[in-house]
This record gives structure tokens, C-alpha cells and sequence, in this order.
């Protein structure tokens, strides 16, 4: 039988699990300069070391990523949520360095680092790698065929003899069903960073061996990380210049809001920082009528502060999903750093992204010709089901009694390792 590895390359984590024969799975350990973890922030950073050489570069993933990109500010290079990049054709790379590295570089540059935590733990006798891809990738003109090309070139580096791709929450669902009692149909909602995506299968054991009908599969580009920037444009956008105006010649114009778009994105400030709109935006602030907001997105993005940004939302938001009000606070704004933010105003922000995801959920429903009363058990993880303007999507169309969740890191990458180890990993292709 082969020795199949799942790799759950997430937009925000990355998980990593082997079949240990029969039903049991184990994830993979990695030990960094911070500690040990079976579970690795999607992250890269990059700072040149004079004691790995003149030209040579310190790479670090993940957690430590993260450390080396704090204790180093201005000096290190610092990416995250590099998957959303997969599927875009206008991402042809970013210069670290002074050298371009194309997305396939990033994905296996962060997949080489963790062989080097996981040490001895890094199997050798891996046959077939079986990779977690989202039924819809982030962007706004996915090609899904150019992100399995940019998977396949970083996954074929690595020397894996068989490659196989499985949709994500195809993968948590044979996760879930491994704990079904009977037959059962089961809708799967995988929230991730970057997508939400739907998978409805249908689950029987027929000799003591579970078997799947693949019934319909959906998805959307829109998840937490959307969330994010939603709360970023409300809450820090307008102190940063959203809205403001300069001048130019005898009239006054307002401030392009596509520099705010990046900005949402916190992901991407370090990739907006080595861009010419960038250089535009620090050529508009002896124009601007209000030069000291734009002065202040311009520190934001030259001292990094994407990550510390990142973290403050996510706190806000985290503490959205318990309580009717939360605090944000980033120290970077001043004084406009402090808010008091209202879980009614929050889910009026995300009221179109919701939309958007409940429309996904339609689509499997309608197409599959499914209703809800059909379903036995409905599946959620990933971090973003706990909001509960999301989870408020499904308690409104099923009943509570088959409504499950549980696994919300590990599950994907348990379920492809599963996946891997069965006679019939082809039928589970994406």
C-alpha cells in the first residue's frame, strides 16, 4: 500500500498529516527557533545574513517567519497568504532581493523549510503526495488550471513520485465521515482564509468499507480574509486618506481608492511596497489636502505593519464571535487606533460577502436538485464558521441536531492523508 503524505496548503496555515495504517492519521511535527507545532502559518520571510554568505539569504516559515519579521523590522522581507496568488495570472512574481521569485518559487521555498523543521520527522518513504486545492481560488479571475501548474512545478521539485489534488472539503468530509454510524448524506462548508467551498457527498459502508458518491461541489472566493478587509476599510482606510483629495492644476480630485484596496489587503503590503503605485502614492502627499493621513499610510507600509495590522483585526474579530462589542486597537494610528466596534455594524459591513457565501450554498442545493431536508449531517470548519453571522446561514436551513463542527485546522489535511492510503484515490481526484 502506498505511504501518502496530505499537504493542506492553507491561504492563513498549513497542515501536514501521514496515514498511519487503517483509520489513524498522525500530522507532521516542525520544530523552528520558536518552538514546536503541528500546525505552520503560511508565511515566508527573507532577510539577508552576513553568516550565511554575502549573497545568500535567511529564510524562515511560518511562526518563525513571523518572529524574524518582528525582530527585524525595515530589514526583513515579509510574506503572507501567499496562496491567494495561485490562480492569478497577473501575479508573475515579486522581487525579494533583486530576485524575482514566481509563485511556484514562494510555494516551494515554504515547503523546503518545513522538510528542514520536521528533521528526522520528514518521511523518506513517501510515494504519492495528495495536495488540498479550494473548488473556487481566491481573485477575481481565478484560473485554476494555472494554479495546479504553479503546484505541480514547486510539488515536482520536491521530488514526490505521484502528485494527486483533492478538493478541500472533499477532504474534510471523508474526515467527518469516518465517524458517520450509517449512511448519511453529507454537506461539507469549508471556510479557509480565502475561499468558502461546499462539497455534498453521499456516504455508505458496504462490507465494513466506506464508500463516496461525489453528489455536488461549489464555492466561493470570499472568506476571512474578506472579513478582514472589510473591517480595515471601515475602521482604518478613512484615517489613512480614504476619501481625502489633492490637487492637481486647478482642480481637486479624490485620492484613488484603488490604493485602499491594496491596503484591505493586508497580505499583500508587502508585495503593494515594491510597486510603482506605490511611488505614485508618495508623489501625491505635496498635493494632498490632508498630506499628514496620507504620510501615515505611507510609515504604515514602509515599516511593515501589515502583520501587526492582521493581528489586531483578527483580535477584534475573534472577540466579535462572543460578545455584541469588542476593542480594536493598533497602536501604529494614534489616537484613531482605539475604537469600540458593534457586531451589528461588523456584519453590515459583510453583509455582500455573506451574500455571496450563501449564494455558493444555493448553488450546490439547486444544481444537485438537494433540499435541505435530505441532508443528514452538515460539516463546518475552518475558523471563519465560528463567526456567527455565518453559522446564522445554516441554523436558518437546518436543524440544530445535524449541524457539526470539530477539526478546524487538521481535518483537510487528515482527510487527503486518508484519501492517500485508499486502493481508490484516483476517484477522489479533483
Amino acid at each position: 500500500m502506498a505511504r501518502a503524505l496530505g499537504l493542506d496548503f492553507g491561504t492563513t496555515n498549513t497542515v501536514m498529516a501521514l496515514a498511519a495504517g487503517g483509520s489513524e492519521t498522525q500530522s507532521m511535527h516542525f520544530t523552528s527557533s520558536v518552538g514546536e507545532t503541528d500546525t505552520m502559518r503560511t508565511a515566508l520571510s527573507f532577510m539577508k545574513d552576513p553568516l550565511v554568505g554575502a549573497q545568500a539569504l535567511k529564510v524562515e516559515a511560518g511562526q518563525a517567519a513571523i518572529r524574524q519579521f518582528i525582530d527585524n523590522p525595515g530589514d526583513c522581507r515579509f510574506l503572507q497568504s501567499i496562496k491567494t496568488f495561485a490562480a492569478s495570472a497577473l501575479f508573475q512574481g515579486t522581487l525579494i532581493y533583486a530576485r524575482r521569485h514566481a509563485f511556484d518559487d514562494l510555494m516551494e521555498i515554504f515547503l523546503r523549510r518545513l522538510k528542514a523543521y520536521a528533521g528526522d520527522g520528514w518521511p523518506a518513504d513517501v510515494s504519492r503526495v495528495i495536495t488540498g486545492r479550494p473548488v473556487q481560488f481566491a481573485g477575481a479571475s481565478p484560473d485554476p488550471a494555472l494554479a495546479l501548474e504553479r503546484y505541480n512545478a514547486a510539488l515536482t521539485r520536491l521530488g514526490f513520485p505521484e502528485i494527486h489534488y483533492v478538493y478541500e472539503p472533499v477532504a474534510a468530509a471523508y474526515y467527518f465521515a469516518q465517524t458517520l454510524k450509517s449512511d448519511a448524506t453529507v454537506l461539507v462548508a469549508d471556510f479557509g482564509g480565502g475561499t468558502t467551498d461546499y462539497s455534498l457527498i453521499r456516504f455508505e459502508r458496504q462490507a465494513g468499507r466506506l464508500t463516496a458518491t461525489p453528489i455536488g461541489h461549489s464555492g466561493v472566493g470570499i472568506a476571512g480574509d474578506h472579513f478582514d478587509s472589510r473591517m480595515i476599510e471601515h475602521l482604518v482606510a478613512p484615517e489613512i486618506g480614504k476619501g481625502s483629495h489633492f490637487k492637481s492644476f486647478d482642480k481637486v480630485l479624490e485620492v484613488p481608492s484603488g490604493y485602499y484596496s491594496n491596503f484591505a489587503r493586508w497580505n499583500q503590503l508587502s508585495i503593494f511596497k515594491t510597486t510603482r503605485e506605490f511611488t505614485d502614492l508618495k508623489s501625491l502627499v505635496r498635493s494632498a489636502l490632508e498630506p499628514e493621513k496620507l504620510e501615515l499610510f505611507i510609515d504604515l507600509v514602509e515599516h511593515d505593519e501589515g502583520y501587526p495590522l492582521y493581528q489586531a483585526i483578527s483580535a477584534a474579530k475573534m472577540a466579535l464571535s462572543a460578545a455584541d462589542e469588542a476593542e480594536f486597537h493598533f497602536p501604529p494610528l494614534g489616537a484613531a487606533g482605539r475604537k469600540m466596534v458593534k457586531r451589528s455594524d461588523f456584519e453590515r459591513w459583510i453583509a455582500p460577502d455573506l451574500a455571496r457565501i450563501e449564494g455558493a450554498l444555493d448553488e450546490v442545493l439547486e444544481q444537485t436538485n438537494t433540499a435541505p431536508e435530505a441532508i443528514d449531517k452538515v460539516f463546518l470548519t475552518g475558523g471563519t464558521s465560528f463567526v456567527p453571522a455565518v453559522r446564522g446561514i445554516f441554523s436558518r436551513r437546518f436543524d440544530a441536531s445535524k449541524i457539526e463542527s470539530g477539526g478546524e485546522l487538521l481535518s483537510i489535511a487528515h482527510g487527503l492523508a486518508l484519501i492517500g492510503e485508499s486502493d481508490d484515490v484516483a476517484t477522489w481526484a479533483a
